[in-house]
């Protein structure tokens, strides 16, 4: 007779056998799949990471290598005739006191000047550009531009300096502009798209009156601001570009992280707002993160036309369409004034205001992105 306990016994032994043989065949887990973008690196520090894009960052320093190189240029481009190594000599300081002052203390104080200013317009411009889904939005169109020249002529009514007035007065004649065309339309709106239409009423509407205002006033001052409203960085220095500065190193924090949010919206509202993007807020915040940078850049600059425009594009077709390139465009947009006012100071016997000449090259490349996006729509 068989012992019932006994064989129990070893059954289980066998099963326990059969268990750990299948455990020691069974292959081992593997690791969890990489999810890390092909075109990124992740730099890890502690508990803090960051997805840095390969194609940008080439981008960003390209973009930073050609702007080092236009500020070179710049400072040999004028009709001086001071030759190129007198130029360098002067622009690091181992010139003639007389040579060594003319390039550092006006025309490389101008010069970075042009490119915070592009700069801005560059951020501004993407941020608008993104929020609205259209690459032909830009901060002008809701009104910002024209804001910022109205404050800046009521400023100078009755004047006979032919000065115009400060450059404070740029960003709150855009904030004003800008809070104008938002309470008209509503709001926000979807994507923006009503801001858009109310703010190009605006705009014309802020426009003609400020060419009233200035049709009214003597020839020495509508002749000094009609150069400010064209575009111009003639006389700018230190005094404004310090300011300039301090608002870029503020801002640029807080475009980037919009910026970051705002590829989420590239989708729809209701997908953004399923991964947890708080879409009104980041919309408000990206509009007036391109309100008052640009309204800086007119009240310094001027209303420069088109680098708004085509900073953000150039930005967009080096360094692909996989984020928002706010750091690219605001490179971008530095490189196009500092060459565009390098090329207004050598193509004509009287220097031409850099609004002129970027104007005159926007015209084609705003062309250039109609056609191209009529192409990119047949194919679809």
């Amino acid at each position: 007779m068989t012992d019932p306990i006994a064989d129990g016994g070893a059954a289980a032994r066998a099963s326990l056998s059969r268990t750990s043989s299948a455990r020691t065949s069974s292959p081992a887990p593997s690791a969890p799949p990489d999810v890390t973008p092909p075109d990124s690196l992740v730099l890890r520090t502690g508990a803090l990471s960051w997805l840095l894009p390969r194609r940008g960052s080439l981008v960003a320093v390209a973009l930073g290598a050609l702007i080092l190189v236009l500020i070179a240029l710049g400072t040999f481009a004028s009709s001086t005739g001071m030759s190129f190594s007198e130029t360098l000599s002067g622009l690091f300081g181992t010139g003639d006191p007389a040579t060594v002052m003319l390039v550092q203390d006006f025309r490389l104080p101008r010069i970075a000047v042009g490119v915070l200013v592009g700069a801005a317009l560059g951020i501004a411009g993407c941020l608008t550009q993104t929020l609205a889904g259209n690459r032909l939005a830009t901060p002008d169109i809701i009104g910002v531009n024209e804001g910022a020249t109205a404050a800046v002529v009521a400023s100078v009514v009755g004047s006979s300096t032919g000065m115009i007035g400060e450059w404070w007065l740029g960003p709150v004649g855009a904030v004003l502009a800008a809070a104008l065309v938002v309470l008209c339309a509503g709001g926000a709106g979807h994507r923006g798209h009503r801001v858009l239409v109310v703010g190009i009423g605006v705009s014309t509407v802020v426009g003609a009156v400020t060419d009233l205002v200035m049709s009214r006033q003597n020839d020495s001052t509508a002749g000094g601001v009609f150069l400010w409203t064209v575009g111009s960085l003639s006389g700018r220095d230190w005094s404004v570009g310090a300011p300039l500065l301090l608002v870029l190193l503020v801002l640029l924090p807080f475009a980037l992280a919009a910026g970051n949010r705002l590829q989420l919206l590239r989708f729809d509202d209701d997908t953004a707002a399923g991964l947890g993007v708080p879409v009104r807020r980041i919309r408000a915040l990206a509009l007036a993160l391109a309100v008052v940078l640009s309204g800086t850049a007119a009240g310094i600059g001027g209303p420069i036309a088109f680098v708004a425009l085509a900073a953000p594009v150039l930005a967009d077709r080096l360094g692909g369409r996989s984020r928002v390139p706010v750091l690219a465009s605001g490179l971008a947009g530095g490189a196009l004034i500092a060459g565009a006012d390098a090329l207004g100071r050598v193509i004509a016997p009287v220097e031409i205001p850099v609004g002129v000449v970027t104007s005159v090259l926007g015209g084609p490349f705003l062309l250039w992105v109609l056609f191209r996006s009529d192409r990119g729509a047949g194919r679809r």
